[in-house]
């Protein structure tokens, strides 16, 4: 197991967007979006997750700046440059893309091309192979156009990590 793979977050509101991308990599990420900060850090330190936010009150309590909870603050509004600072401060790389839901952070499972029949454009049907689906939500992922892009941003804004020249302000 490589250090990152284990790695777990929980996102702020205020950076929601990350978790897709988090998602689409592999990474086990939740979306909390209560007004209760404390619920949030109660939340991380129960399940070792990381909190990801923009909120720097959350970056001033006493549990994040002890150390005993890991968090970083995002730096910017764009939500590329936003994944970019993750994944340069935690080195981030797509260990697991295509394994968790991007709605719901629930592992994907593999389906038969005959049981998705309907389920797919026909022309993805017939063009592909291989099939995942969520058990919660069943929504039907596969490496199409969309899956694509999204990995060939993530392979340029991972190969531009080493160039990022904003301020980490991680914990």
């Amino acid at each position: 197991m490589t250090p990152t793979e284990g790695l777990k977050f929980i996102v702020d509101h205020n950076v929601a967007k990350l978790a897709r991308w988090l998602r689409m990599m592999g990474y086990d990420t939740i979306v909390f979006d209560q007004p209760d900060d404390w619920q949030m850090i109660r939340t991380a330190l129960a399940e070792n997750r990381i909190v990801i936010t923009k909120d720097t009150g959350v970056m001033k309590r006493r549990v994040i700046t002890s150390g005993k909870l890991r968090a970083l603050l995002i730096t910017d509004d764009d939500p590329e440059k936003q994944i970019q600072q993750v994944i340069a401060t935690f080195q981030l790389n797509n260990h697991k893309s295509l394994s968790l839901c991007l709605e719901c952070n629930v592992p994907l499972v593999r389906v038969k091309r005959e049981e998705i029949k309907d389920r797919v454009p026909l022309y993805v049907y017939q063009t592909k192979s291989q099939f995942v689906e969520c058990p919660v939500c069943h929504r039907v992922y596969w490496q199409g156009t969309h899956w694509e892009a999204m990995m060939q941003t993530l392979s340029i804004l991972g190969s531009d990590k080493h160039q990022a020249n904003h301020e980490e302000k991680i914990t």
